[in-house]
């Protein structure tokens, strides 16, 4: 057995939503057309790769996008709370000043610390349960790769702390794409290393969702 194991993150695919409101947990919200695409290329990069257990966040974009790597692998699907999405204020709102939530002052307190962030779950918290869904991962695939289905701020807040840096950021500036794949290398306990990739590149639209 190799002692080197490797723990993907892989974003969900890009999900239907004609409203352009901040999902967050909200049920009901599945993958697009070009979503379902995102998931079948992400079973094609897994396909040849030494796959032991797949874990995935119980939202439906989450499990629509696990579904076709798991089955491509002949493993059934782990799904696991703790790869949830952050809770957000602005759960089922438009984020915006225009016909969006920012007009309403009601709302702006949300607003006021962006360190923690003021506005959901805090950073810390997510980064905690992400890593414990990891080790629960790396312990289930040993010597081999895992594959976690989850989020954008999960996946990104994970790789921060991983890389040391602080867990507060610009949400613009996230290397986090709809369907990306972020990869943990383990030496035995010890992280080895972070790398990323997307295995489909589809066209960037205005207004991606950083769900």
């Amino acid at each position: 057995m190799s002692d080197t194991t490797v723990v993907h993150l892989l974003r969900h695919g890009e999900v239907e939503n004609p409203g352009r409101i901040i999902y967050g947990r909200l049920p009901g919200y599945h993958l697009s057309a070009d979503g379902r695409g995102m998931a079948s290329a992400a079973a094609d990069f897994f396909a040849e790769r030494p796959v032991a257990a797949v874990f995935s966040s119980p939202l439906d974009r989450a499990v629509e996008t696990a579904r076709p790597v798991a089955e491509r692998l002949g493993l059934d699907i782990v799904v696991d709370e703790r790869l949830m999405e952050p809770w957000n204020h602005f759960q089922g709102l438009r984020f915006g000043v225009g016909d969006g939530s920012l007009r309403h002052p009601e709302h702006w307190p949300y607003l006021v610390n962006p360190f923690r962030p003021s506005w959901g779950e805090p950073y810390r918290h997510l980064v905690a349960r992400i890593a414990a869904v990891m080790d629960d991962a790396r312990q289930a695939a040993a010597g081999q790769e895992a594959v976690c289905v989850t989020h954008q701020l999960p996946i990104w807040v994970t790789r921060r702390k991983a890389e040391g840096r602080p867990l507060w950021h610009n949400p613009a500036l996230r290397q986090c794409a709809l369907g990306s794949v972020t990869s943990f290398s383990y030496t035995g306990d010890r992280l080895a290393g972070v790398s990323y990739t997307v295995p489909a590149r589809p066209q960037v639209r205005q207004g991606d969702a950083a769900q």
